[in-house]
């Protein structure tokens, strides 16, 4: 089989699978069924954006979203469930409505990708973007960088302050 098909079989199983684990994640009744079909979704999504050639958002997708954001919410759901022993379902509220919005927005789109004129500059290699990331954080970028650490920081002092318990 030729690399090229082989690349575009994988390409199709992981743009199916990240579409159709987001239907999950909406059109599921179960709180838990839709957590863990987040999850396929967030590791769809960094299948594609490895597809693209963009490493260094691959890897920030699966440590950011899957290692923390969601895994934070399947433990949540999932001991909030248990303790209070509560039968956790979701419910459609006013369908009709949300699919005429989907099926606009859709139509929106389809129309914009057929008529715009789409230009193959060839092929590029695929190089890792994390140094160019790096360089740019340690030069142009430095000061911004910075003050976003400082902003992180206080938040987080912030939030200690806020859950630190006060003696009565």
């Amino acid at each position: 089989m030729d690399p090229t098909t082989v690349a575009q079989v994988i390409f199709y199983f992981f743009a199916v699978l990240t579409v159709a684990s987001a239907a999950i994640v909406v059109f599921s009744s179960s709180l838990i069924y839709s957590a863990f079909a987040l999850l396929f979704t967030f590791f769809g999504v960094a299948a594609l954006y490895v597809f693209l050639g963009a490493d260094f958002l691959a890897a920030t997708q699966l440590v950011i979203y899957v290692g923390g954001i969601l895994i934070l919410l399947l433990f949540g759901v999932m001991l909030t469930h248990k303790l209070y022993d509560l039968d956790l379902k979701t419910e459609t509220f006013q369908f009709f409505p949300g699919f005429l919005v989907m099926a606009a927005v859709l139509l929106t789109l389809t129309g914009v990708i057929s008529k715009t004129q789409w230009v193959s500059r060839g092929e590029r290699p695929l190089n890792p973007t994390t140094i160019a990331i790096g360089l740019l954080f340690m030069r142009e970028y430095i000061l911004p960088f910075e003050v976003a650490s400082v902003f992180l920081l206080v938040a987080l002092i912030g939030a200690a302050m806020i859950v630190r318990r006060r003696r009565s």
